[in-house]
């Protein structure tokens, strides 16, 4: 039959020539998975267990340190020290605060913007490709000073404009061509407001080759003024201020300014608690948290409808973080106030799936009440979210029930890995030593089918024998 592992030779010719009795590959082959195909298989079982555990791990930790990071805006007094600048004439100004600001109302009137000077020279008729002259022009803004020196491939007017825009060291003016009916103009504007941020220039190479371009007190016949140089005036609570720029920043502690337009009459500017910001923070917690128990679900629940459990379905290491997570969100704070001293009180509940819901009209009202009260809920000694974050900490750090829990699983891997191993040296080990057992027997069974052989062919020859002695 084929595949036969002993097979008896059919002829006395097979035995005489010692044919093979036994399959010895095969047999050894089927001896060998047969020990090995039960073992290799509990230890791929167990192997393929502990890799989904492994990653089951990470997605904890990962989701754990997710959900960490929404606690920073909201886990330290600081985080709610935002406040709000808000301008009752956004077209007149718009403003924003800091944490140093001081909260209150204050009466905003602006009697002009500052603004930066700007200088057109007289016409030049042959255009920007005119010829001006050669020599060296000093040009100051303010109290900063640099030089230009023309020579013959940049003497005309579009050579000096372009001579002081690549300046070293200029400070802030730029030059231009404006072409009109009449002509060509140098046009220099300062890029810096502010009334001592004026414009001069001088020649200073003891000739007068381009002295049709200098300006300055008492030598302003070369150019007309288009924009005069001046400070932004304004009242802040009826106290007058004078800025060199449009965006004052020392006027009112903590608070910028960002002026646009003169007023008629006065404006309100405000500032106060940065509710909407709190809000904003507080809901990236709840949508945070209800991520974290999403995974919670997946990894430690069990699915009625697959019949499956998750990976970390009674796992000390997860039930115990859920457990002090969900404690810590179910306490009571000493916030000072009997109002506003749990979640539930600032409108974050509790669902029965777990998740939490945010109502934004009950958290509005108690920001609008009592403001520090919700910042001591949750950023103050005991508070909820400084409490999550020294628990997340302990629970992720290293040595941590979390990373005790990887440890150990990626122990257990490698130790599986190990014995599968040496179960393949042991299978090796026996596969050779059946080897060999069955090829000396095989060996015996072929010498004892010769044997048998010779004995029935001589044993054959017998009764001639004795039919020719009777003759």
């Amino acid at each position: 039959m084929s595949g036969s592992i002993v097979s008896v030779a059919s002829n006395s010719s097979a035995g005489a020539a010692g044919g093979s009795v036994i399959d010895v590959a095969s047999l050894v082959a089927q001896l060998v998975q047969a020990t090995e195909a039960p073992q290799q298989a509990l230890i791929t079982q167990n192997t393929q267990s502990v890799s989904t555990e492994i990653s089951a791990v990470g997605s904890l930790k990962s989701a754990l340190a997710q959900f960490q990071s929404t606690l920073s805006a909201i886990d330290t007094p600081s985080a709610f020290n935002s406040l709000s600048a808000t301008s009752s004439n956004t077209s007149a100004f718009t403003a924003t605060a800091t944490s140093s600001a001081t909260l209150g109302s204050y009466s905003i009137t602006i009697g002009q913007l500052a603004q930066a000077q700007q200088l057109v020279s007289n016409t030049f008729s042959g255009g920007s490709s005119a010829t001006v002259g050669t020599g060296t022009l000093k040009l100051t803004l303010g109290g900063s000073s640099f030089s230009v020196t023309i020579g013959s491939s940049n003497d005309t007017l579009s050579g000096i404009a372009a001579a002081i825009n690549s300046a070293s060291g200029n400070p802030g003016i730029q030059a231009s061509i404006v072409t009109g009916t009449t002509g060509a103009h140098l046009v220099l504007t300062s890029t810096l407001t502010g009334a001592s941020n004026t414009i001069q220039v001088a020649e200073t190479d003891s000739g007068t080759g381009l002295s049709s371009l200098t300006y300055g007190s008492g030598n302003t016949a070369n150019y007309t003024q288009a924009t005069a140089a001046q400070n932004a005036t304004l009242t802040i609570a009826g106290v007058a201020y004078s800025s060199a720029s449009n965006t004052v920043t020392s006027a009112l502690s903590g608070v910028t300014l960002n002026l646009l337009a003169p007023t008629t009459t006065a404006a309100t500017l405000s500032v106060a608690d940065n509710n909407s910001a709190v809000q904003s923070n507080l809901q990236a917690f709840v949508a945070g948290y209800n991520t974290l128990q999403q995974t919670f679900s997946q990894l430690g629940g069990y699915d009625a409808t697959t019949n499956s459990a998750g990976p970390l379905m009674g796992n000390a290491a997860l039930t115990g973080v859920q457990s002090q997570i969900s404690s810590i969100l179910d306490s009571f704070v000493n916030t000072g106030s009997p109002t506003y001293n749990s979640l539930a009180s600032v409108g974050i509940t509790a669902n029965s799936d777990g998740t939490l819901s945010l109502n934004s009209t009950t958290l509005s009202a108690a920001l609008s009440t009592n403001f520090s009260a919700v910042s001591a809920l949750f950023s103050g000694s005991g508070g909820i979210a400084a409490a999550l974050n020294s628990q997340l900490t302990g629970q992720l750090a290293s040595g941590g029930p979390i990373d005790s829990l990887s440890q150990s699983l990626v122990q257990q891997e490698n130790a599986l890995s190990q014995q599968s191993s040496q179960l393949s040296q042991q299978m090796s080990a026996l596969s050779a030593s059946l080897t060999e057992q069955y090829s000396a027997l095989n060996s015996l069974l072929s010498s004892l089918q010769s044997t048998s052989s010779y004995l029935t062919q001589a044993f054959a020859t017998l009764p001639q024998v004795q039919a020719t002695s009777a003759a």
